[in-house]
């Protein structure tokens, strides 16, 4: 089977990270970043200095702001946030014409007016798309090392998931597939809002007997609500569920656990987001959750803590003392 085309949209550190493990492989990457002058520094530079300091970008890594140089690819790795993601499939879809790429999202989130997941909002902008889903724990700083990583691509098209999986043989990224694009996407997405508030007990020094008791139980509510929306309980146990749960958890790179490490430290929401240069996906995807768990009527207590944090109507120290003082009840 011949090498399929590849091209990555969005230059943040996650997409560059992607860019870098294809063109180890051999492959020559367009990387499509929205900011001309981000890219022209790129280009220049051979470097993205402000996602992945340190890191020298080969040369078959093309950066470019132009959208269209892009989509000749049968490939498209999707690295964009999400708030930005109905935005940019649009621009693809627009731009693609007659042509169709397979899309894969990396994007993790969840929609918050209807509870679309990242493949689904693609799917409403690009219904001829084939689309498939990436995920796992994956932080990019490490991924751009080099060092060994693990995932999971979705896809309900057999050749596609085949052909994305081939992409990673031989490099540090061992690629597991898998056929449920809603548990990878919803392990993905809902272990954001649980780093926050891993982070919020580190800030607070709350100690590892507490940190650890936090994250068994998010793993009991990823599944809870997970399963609800439509997600298969396996694929919670795996790389994209309890894997990306444990590194967001526990690292300190992970910059949902950083938010939620400042939070406890007393700074305000605001001032944390302003003063980094990426996003922090299990902000908004708190309140996704949250309106989810709510429309399903699934009991989700961690969420629901972190949601009314966010929202400004708890402090740190109140919504870690509403977790301990729940009513007790069977572990389950």
């Amino acid at each position: 089977m011949s090498t399929p085309s590849v091209a990555v949209i969005g230059a943040g550190g996650w997409g560059t990270a992607l860019s870098l493990l294809m063109a180890r492989r051999g492959i020559n990457v367009p990387l499509w970043g929205h900011d001309a002058r981000h890219i022209g520094v790129m280009q220049s530079e051979r470097a993205n200095v402000k996602y992945l300091p340190g890191i020298t970008l080969p040369d078959r890594i093309l950066p470019t702001p132009e959208l269209a140089g892009c989509l000749d690819s049968e490939i498209l790795f999707v690295a964009v946030p999400s708030k930005h993601l109905a935005e940019v499939t649009d621009r693809i879809a627009e731009t693609a014409g007659p042509r169709k790429p397979v899309l894969v999202s990396c994007t993790k989130g969840i929609e918050r007016e209807r509870g679309l997941l990242m493949s689904e909002v693609i799917a409403a902008r690009f219904p001829s798309a084939t689309i498939a889903v990436l995920s796992g724990p994956n932080l990019a700083g490490e991924i751009a090392k080099g060092i060994p990583a693990a995932g999971v691509i979705g896809c309900g098209e057999r050749d596609a998931l085949k052909a994305i999986q081939s992409l990673f043989e031989g490099t540090s990224f061992r690629a597991y597939s898998s056929g449920d694009l809603r548990g990878i996407q919803l392990g993905g997405a809902l272990k954001n809002v649980f780093a926050i508030a891993a982070g919020i007990s580190d800030g607070l020094g709350l100690g590892e007997n507490a940190k650890a008791a936090l994250v068994t139980r998010s793993l009991a509510e990823m599944m809870r609500l997970g399963t609800a929306m439509g997600g298969e309980r396996e694929t919670f146990g795996g790389l994209s569920g309890i894997g990306d749960l444990m590194v967001t958890c526990f690292s300190e790179r992970s910059r949902n656990h950083q938010v939620g490490f400042r939070l406890g430290q007393g700074e305000t929401l605001s001032g944390i987001t302003s003063s980094m240069a990426m996003v922090a996906e299990g902000v908004p995807t708190a309140a996704s959750a949250h309106a989810s768990a709510r429309r399903l009527g699934v009991e989700t207590p961690i969420i629901d803590e972190v949601h009314a944090l966010l929202q400004g109507t708890k402090s740190p120290t109140e919504a870690m003392k509403a977790l301990m003082n729940r009513q007790l009840k069977a572990e389950g």
